[in-house]
């Protein structure tokens, strides 16, 4: 069959003398071995469309701007400060982000849907195309189905009631209007419903990062709690969360780490306690240059590290000093709960002893390179989950920064206990097996080994704080995930996004406007769709 291929604009002047042509001039015979219609026939091709549409979850670097749900989470909420340089010239759209003054015209805006949709793409060529049928390729449909749920949810905790895709448009298609809440959510069930029963319990080390069963169900609780919430504290859905929730526990594949810190230690990945994590390699030789999806380093570790770190500090390397830690993170821990604390914010007075611990009178007293700190919005700390580590190496060459292998956690355990707690206090009721979740969680916050008897359990907090167990719930869900990228989402489905949270912040707080609970759609991608998209969810959309 032969192909039309068409030519660059520099070559238009050619075409236009060369008019009177015959049409078949610019007929060419294909040069590629396969063609879009005649893939997708055997089982490896399957597979390799299938690592396609895994692809985009490790982009923190598209476009040239940096993607990620964990700044995002982390900056847009309490949490944490954009940072950054001194005069706020760096990264411009994440410093809008931040300061609730971003626009359609923001990049980042367009990158992160961009991202999105790329994976509902290419999850939908796996589904629309492979049409060979063996249980080796149900298996693939049902990751590819897990996918296309995880980037629609992804686009709605970020745009709100998004563009419900599962099929690839045609360019006559173009024009498509933002789906309800309900059919978003439709589809993602759906989804996952149909690829529990396909999915495998464990994978073997060789394939860690492809999406098991537990994941399915995981991320299926997830979005049923936000579905219940975001409707009206629908009980009936809570339910339904805490069911799909129930099965990863009583599944019994996954198990909290004893030591918190274990979890972000350098070379542990994919841990006992690993749900669904987002996996980084440092073996492509990356370096600078134009397109950069093709990274499979994580970037947003490089972007959120110390800047101006003295480079006699015994574990890290410098970083660029981005998603600094508020400190009205830092006061949220208890008294008893700074295990955790130290574990997520990394303070001043900390790198100073590290750095004395191992080269005492190290660096001349310059420990920090003050005068390069974004002074806006610094306030001592830098977060600590996603350090520099100095043992990071790229063996095949190209620049370190872009070549961290440093996963990212999108659910591990602990969240899938806190997630059933919150389940089952707001749907039909069982506190007392909320609580047992809660302290499983509490305990192995109070550090190593066991601390029975040693830690205040959830209903001695509640009686000691004054809180009520959904207080005790967020509390713990802010202090258990912080720097991982919950906490706007968790405030946003919550309707607890407001501007009183920014403690009178003189930019946030008077910025901040009800529809900033999400992002808007960038103008191009409105305009591609002749104004059928919005760049903002309307309250009809919520049903």
């Amino acid at each position: 069959m032969k192909k039309k291929f068409y030519t660059s604009l520099i070559f238009i002047p050619v075409l236009i003398l060369l008019s009177g042509c015959r049409d078949k001039f610019l007929e060419v015979e294909p040069v590629a071995s396969y063609l879009e219609e005649n893939y997708y026939q055997t089982e490896e091709q399957a597979f390799n469309a299938l690592i396609a549409a895994y692809d985009p979850l490790q982009w923190t670097m598209y476009g040239g701007f940096w993607v990620s749900h964990v700044m995002y989470g982390e900056i847009r909420s309490d949490n944490a400060n954009a940072g950054g340089d001194p005069t706020n010239a760096d990264q411009p759209g994440w410093q809008e982000l931040d300061d609730f003054t971003n626009s359609t015209l923001t990049n980042e805006s367009y990158w992160i849907w961009n991202r999105c949709y790329a994976g509902i793409y290419r999850a939908n060529l796996v589904l629309n195309n492979v049409e060979i049928e063996s249980a080796t390729v149900n298996r693939y449909k049902a990751e590819a189905k897990f996918l296309r749920a995880y980037y629609h949810f992804d686009a709605f905790r970020h745009y709100g009631p998004s563009v419900v895709l599962d099929k690839v448009l045609l360019p006559t298609e173009y024009n498509q209007a933002r789906s309800t809440m309900s059919e978003n959510f439709e589809l993602m069930v759906a989804d996952l419903e149909a690829a529990i029963p396909l999915l495998p319990l464990t994978v073997s080390e060789s394939f860690a990062g492809r999406i098991t069963k537990g994941a399915a169900q995981a991320l299926l609780g997830k979005i049923y709690l936000y579905w219940a919430d975001l409707d009206n504290d629908n009980v009936a859905t809570f339910d339904k969360a805490a069911a799909a929730l129930g099965e990863v526990v009583n599944e019994g594949q996954y198990q909290l780490l004893d030591d918190f810190n274990e979890l972000f230690a350098f070379g542990n990945s994919n841990s006992a306690e690993s749900i669904f994590e987002i996996q980084h390699s440092n073996i492509s030789p990356s370096n600078w240059g134009w397109p950069n999806n093709w990274i499979d380093g994580n970037v947003f570790a490089q972007l959120c590290g110390v800047r101006s770190l003295c480079a006699e500090h015994p574990d890290y390397n410098a970083g660029w000093g981005f998603m600094l830690p508020t400190q009205s993170l830092y006061n949220h821990f208890l008294t008893d709960d700074t295990y955790r604390r130290n574990a997520a914010i990394l303070s001043e007075a900390e790198i100073v002893w590290d750095i004395e611990a191992a080269s005492p009178g190290g660096c001349g007293g310059n420990y920090i390179g003050m005068a390069d700190q974004n002074m806006e919005d610094f306030t001592g700390y830098w977060q600590e989950k996603y350090p520099i580590y100095k043992a990071y190496s790229n063996p095949n060459g190209g620049d370190l920064v872009l070549n961290l292998d440093a996963n990212v956690f999108v659910i591990r355990y602990a969240d899938v206990l806190l997630m059933l707690a919150e389940a089952l206090h707001r749907g039909s009721g069982a506190d007392g097996e909320a609580e047992t979740y809660i302290d499983m969680v509490r305990e192995r916050a109070a550090g190593p080994g066991d601390n029975t008897g040693n830690f205040r359990t959830v209903a001695q907090l509640m009686n000691d704080e004054g809180w009520t167990l959904l207080e005790a719930i967020w509390y713990e869900r802010r202090a258990e995930l912080a720097g991982e990228g919950d906490r706007w989402f968790d405030l946003v489905r919550s309707g607890r996004a407001h501007a009183g949270l920014f403690n009178g912040d003189p930019v946030r707080e008077p910025n901040f406007a009800p529809e900033d609970e999400w992002i808007p759609i960038a103008q191009r991608e409105i305009d591609v769709t002749n104004q059928a998209l919005t760049a903002y969810p309307g309250p009809e959309l919520f049903k």
